[in-house]
């Protein structure tokens, strides 16, 4: 009886990305957000290399210190200015199991796919708890059980248990 195949993040990525560049505009990045209806948006530099992460939160957070700071928003101010830049980033190998820890892990909705420091593609929430039920879709159309991990394997090192 044939398996189902578990998927990994290369698989089940979105690969067309809405991208920023650290050096737009702050104001027009979040309209972009808006315009697209997407809670953030990786920051990429020329060569397509990861440089950070631009979200809601991070627009927000800059309005919210902008009020209380009592002037008026700094139309001035970049994406690069207000971008995460140490955002967690998963290989494209990494596997649907593996993607599903570090969704709990970390309490992110998107998680970059990047290989040698270049942006694939990226996985949200969305993406792979699709990718779960329709694994667990196939499993039951086929009756047939998930491979377990070989011995010794820990798909997300020190992970709390």
């Amino acid at each position: 009886m044939e398996r189902a195949k578990v998927p990994t993040a290369r698989d089940i990525m979105t690969r067309t990305l809405t991208t920023l560049r650290p050096d737009m505009p702050a104001v027009d990045a979040a309209e972009l957000l808006l315009k697209n209806a997407i809670s953030g948006a990786p920051v990429v530099d020329s060569s397509g290399n990861l440089l950070g992460l631009l979200s809601e939160f991070d627009c927000l957070r800059a309005v919210a210190a902008s009020d209380y700071e009592m002037d008026a928003h700094d139309l001035a101010e970049v994406v690069g200015d207000l971008m995460t830049r140490d955002c967690h980033t998963v290989s494209p190998e990494l596997d649907l199991f593996g993607l599903a820890h570090e969704f709990v892990r970390l309490h992110v909705r998107r998680l970059p796919v990047v290989e040698n420091g270049r942006l694939l593609g990226q996985v949200s929430r969305r993406d792979a708890l699709r990718a779960a039920v329709e694994l667990r879709r196939a499993r039951i159309a086929r009756r047939s059980d998930f491979r377990a991990y070989p011995e010794g394997r820990d798909p997300i090192p020190n992970y709390p248990r």
